[in-house]
């Protein structure tokens, strides 16, 4: 199921950021499969039976912790100034804010949902 996450992931998150921004980069596609594989087997594995407004929020730190490492490494050691959150208020470096960071709480429902409906695949596909 990783894989599926992964290749789902990969398309979804530069296909929000063209919808948001109108532009994107290669690396989004690979921070877009790493999120939504680390939510589903976070928010949607080990934190299954935890409340709804915690998994958002681990949804959401797992969200920002990786656009931070994806942010540092393309923008800043390849100096490639793929985006710029320095003018947002609560910014880390540039690279990650509190408002993005409260919006990946909300996209984490959406993750979740769909990490859950390929979990019944398989299990289904199992039977």
């Amino acid at each position: 199921m990783d894989g599926l996450l992964f290749l789902t992931g990969s398309c979804a998150y530069p296909t929000l950021e063209m919808l948001w921004r109108g532009r994107t980069h290669y690396s989004m596609a690979v921070a877009g499969g790493v999120c939504l594989t680390l939510i589903g087997r976070v928010c949607c594995g080990r934190l299954r039976r935890q409340g709804l407004l915690a998994r958002c929020l681990m949804g959401s730190g797992i969200i920002t912790g990786v656009e931070l490492c994806t942010g540092l490494i393309v923008n800043r050691l390849m100096g490639l100034q793929v985006w710029d959150y320095s003018g947002m208020p609560l910014n880390i470096l540039g690279q990650v804010c509190l408002p993005y960071s409260l919006l990946w709480c909300g996209l984490t429902l959406p993750a979740m949902a769909l990490c859950d409906f390929y979990r019944r695949l398989e299990a289904n596909a199992d039977r």
